[in-house]
């Protein structure tokens, strides 16, 4: 309110002097008033002009990671271990295809979308595209279930199936390349997105050969990812509701990483949206 005051009580430049040149009629500063900030300043009042003249207005919502990370953990976690051979047999599908349907996929899809209104597109893009891909699991295993495609469709371990080992190419690339974008915001999210992408790989190669040992490494990948999905979705949640860090994911941000600390993003006033934070 201080900073306004000052600024209001000074003409602007040029107006009402009839020159705009510096010494031509420009008010002087009042004595001990703080210099404005220069544009591109970096010192504490870089932003004050937004600060004054802001309305700020907002639409808080939750992480919607936490939902995404704990939904994905959820299914890839039991298909996973399901792939390696740790349980089940050939009908196991029939009765996970519930949970990986809603848990998995409409959980996770809706976390995507969540992540777009929080302007976060890597959660955006790994939420929407492996809850789309849990949606037509689950899908594909009811249709065999009721009746209405037959059980040949469905995929089998041990055998070739070179349509459903695209749909893990298609996976595997899309996941490494959110895995490269994920080192821009910490350690726990890439090597999450890797054992993913590496998963889908071997997964993919294990349809395609087909080949039991490439199914049962993609199967533990899956596993070790649902695990550090666990952690970090974990580790989001303590943050929100403690105010800190209690897990450290390899942040970044200064305080990120350091129990107690306090990794936050600044409002943008950098570019121009006061009042916006991108990203959870």
């Amino acid at each position: 309110m201080a900073r306004r005051r000052e600024r209001a009580a000074s003409p602007m430049a040029g107006r009402g002097t009839g020159s705009a040149m510096p010494g031509q009629g420009a008010a002087a500063p009042a004595p001990g008033a703080a210099p404005a900030p220069g544009r591109g300043a970096d010192g504490p009042g870089e932003h004050a002009l937004w600060e004054d003249r802001s309305r700020i207005m907002l639409q808080p919502i939750a992480a919607p990671s936490v939902l995404g990370l704990f939904a994905f953990a959820g299914a890839t976690m039991m298909v996973g271990a399901w792939q390696a051979g740790w349980y089940g047999n050939a009908a196991t599908p029939l009765i996970l295809w519930p949970f990986v349907l809603f848990f998995g996929g409409l959980a996770q899809l809706l976390a995507g979308m969540w992540a777009y209104r929080a302007r976060d597109s890597l959660a955006t893009a790994v939420h929407g595209m492996w809850g789309a891909f849990w949606l037509a699991w689950g899908l594909l295993f009811m249709m065999v279930s009721i009746g209405a495609a037959p059980a040949a469709l469905a995929p089998t371990l041990g055998t070739v199936r070179e349509g459903f080992a695209f749909w893990f190419v298609a996976l595997a690339v899309i996941t490494g390349l959110c895995a490269l974008a994920a080192l821009g915001q910490n350690i726990v999210l890439a090597l999450l997105l890797a054992c993913l992408a590496a998963g889908a790989g071997f997964t993919s190669a294990g349809f395609w050969a087909p080949s039991n040992w490439c199914l049962d490494v993609g199967g533990w990948l899956f596993v070790a990812a649902a695990v550090i999905a666990l952690y970090a979705a974990a580790a989001m949640m303590m943050e929100n509701t403690y105010g800190r860090t209690i897990l450290p994911t390899g942040k970044y941000r200064a305080g990120g990483n350091i129990p107690g600390g306090r990794g936050i993003r600044p409002l943008e006033y950098r570019h121009g949206e006061p009042g916006v934070k991108i990203g959870q």
